[in-house]
């Protein structure tokens, strides 16, 4: 039976209200009144400095209480110390905890077992052993919370008082992706569809007839999925014009500015959007707003920047790797996590669509790299090549050294001529762009036939995907890349 056309379907009504209402389960009321409390304040920016101190000073408390009562890890890890006197000021006297403590210690990091969560998640497993995160009632419900506010206000935005299709991207065995999204669809009441193009049930070309047919408004993905989808679009004969794509709310990695505008310049229909920033093991840490933003989820963590090199403090604002202690006392609650990843934090702007400090999501620690006479971060080695840049399906830097023994960079690129423009513009301004930004000589290839581990994505990591460095010998990142890369490729 063929189904109606999208244009045919009643849109469902986004709801009135303007503050996100916990489904809270039975039990536990004292816990679930004060946090509804807490959260209608901060989502109608009601929140002093003397209801942050409160509420830290006692959400810290009782975390701290709970991991030692009841994580293995964490009665030895902190033994010695009197968590009762720890205050969010002294916080940073507390060890670190790290991904390898997450490694070697496995179960013992809960607090509790597997049995007292609702659902098991565990990491991908990419770089290292899967570690398990599983998540309680607690867990799911506070950390939802803000991802729903977020897709509240993002929608009404654009779309007023209807709900759009929203298309799930990702996926959903021992993984969160698939989970958060449909809690968070439901309880908005909008209509969503699983439809991840890798899985090997659904494919780009399913995907591309039922975004048409349903009218598929919404699409959630890592945003290298951005390009892959597009790609599979027009091999498949389809007008980007003509689709119903009109946002991209994108995870997993980094989003600069400059790959939104370029991903728009594909699908004229579409803005692009970063909506969370998170991990299996911190949860949901930051959503996103319609100004590019993103905003830390302020009620369920204390944050911290340290340097990446060192640990030591570099205060809560600025730059720095980014350390989270989470401040719900579910199954894993993590004190003071290394999160390796590299991050800016900034005080939002006044007329901010979202409460929370601002977050800005600069890379992976381990994702730096040394070029010329700079050492960049991903963003902004990303930003270098695609500002301005409109039309490009994907890119790939390849480093060498030249016979002097100089790096030099070519920078591959799948470009889309009737938007890009002349290839030669593109490649003068990409290597005056990193010329300046970094002293070496560097030009661009045109390719319509990219390696097809620059759509790995968000699967691995955004240097794995993005960065052939023929300077050293592959890292073991680039390795798995490399091996699951023909699962993601795409030609035009």
């Amino acid at each position: 039976m063929t189904p109606p056309p999208a244009a045919g379907l009643l849109p469902a009504a986004l709801p009135a209200a303007e503050t996100t209402v916990l489904r809270q389960p039975a039990g536990d009321e004292a816990f679930w009144r004060d946090y509804q409390r807490v959260l209608d304040r901060f989502h109608a920016g009601e929140m002093t400095p003397g209801d942050w101190s409160r509420w830290r000073a006692e959400r810290l408390r009782a975390v701290l209480r709970h991991v030692t009562e009841r994580s293995p890890f964490y009665r030895r890890h902190l033994a010695g110390i009197d968590v009762g006197a720890v205050t969010p000021r002294t916080l940073s006297a507390l060890p670190f905890t790290t991904k390898d403590d997450l490694r070697r210690e496995m179960y013992d990091v809960l607090s509790g077992s597997p049995a007292d969560a609702s659902i098991f998640y565990e990491t991908t497993g990419t770089t290292g052993p899967s570690t398990p995160c599983p998540r309680g009632v607690r867990d799911i419900l506070t950390s939802n919370s803000a991802v729903e506010e977020s897709w509240r206000r993002l929608f009404r935005s654009r779309f007023g008082d209807r709900l759009p299709v929203v298309g799930l991207m990702g996926p959903s065995e021992l993984y969160a992706f698939g989970d958060v999204f449909t809690a968070v669809t439901a309880s908005l009441g909008a209509c969503h569809v699983k439809i991840w193009p890798e899985s090997p049930r659904v494919g780009f070309r399913k995907a591309l007839r039922l975004i048409e047919e349903l009218g598929v408004e919404v699409i959630v993905c890592a945003p290298a999925l951005c390009l892959s989808l597009a790609k599979a679009a027009l091999h498949y004969g389809y007008d980007l014009s003509r689709l119903p794509v009109a946002m991209f709310l994108v995870l997993g990695e980094i989003c600069t500015p400059q790959f939104a505008a370029n991903v728009a310049s594909i699908w004229p229909r579409a803005t692009v959007h970063p909506t969370l920033y998170g991990s299996q093991e911190a949860l949901c840490i930051a959503t996103g707003a319609d100004t590019g933003r993103l905003h830390l989820s302020e009620l369920n963590y204390i944050a911290e920047l340290v340097d990446p090199d060192t640990g030591a403090p570099l205060g809560d604002r600025g730059e720095g790797e980014l350390v989270l202690t989470m401040l719900v006392d579910g199954v894993k609650p993590l004190i003071r996590y290394r999160t390796a990843d590299l991050v800016r934090i900034e005080d939002a702007p006044a007329d901010s669509p979202l409460p929370g400090p601002v977050v800005e999501v600069v890379g992976r620690v381990a994702d730096r790299i040394r070029l010329g006479e700079a050492t960049l971060q991903p963003a902004e080695l990303e930003s270098a090549v695609l500002d301005g840049v409109r039309g490009c399906l994907g890119y790939q830097v390849v480093i060498d050294r030249d016979e002097d023994g100089r790096d030099r960079v070519t920078v591959r690129m799948d470009l889309l001529p009737r938007i890009a423009g002349d290839a030669a513009a593109v490649g003068a301004g990409v290597a005056a762009r990193l010329r300046e930004r970094t002293g070496v000589s560097a030009g661009i290839a045109v390719d319509a036939e990219l390696d097809p581990v620059t759509n790995t994505g968000a699967f691995v990591s955004w240097k794995a995907a993005r960065i052939l460095d023929n300077r050293t010998e592959a890292d073991h990142a680039a390795v798995v890349a490399r091996q699951v890369a023909h699962r993601y490729a795409i030609t035009t």
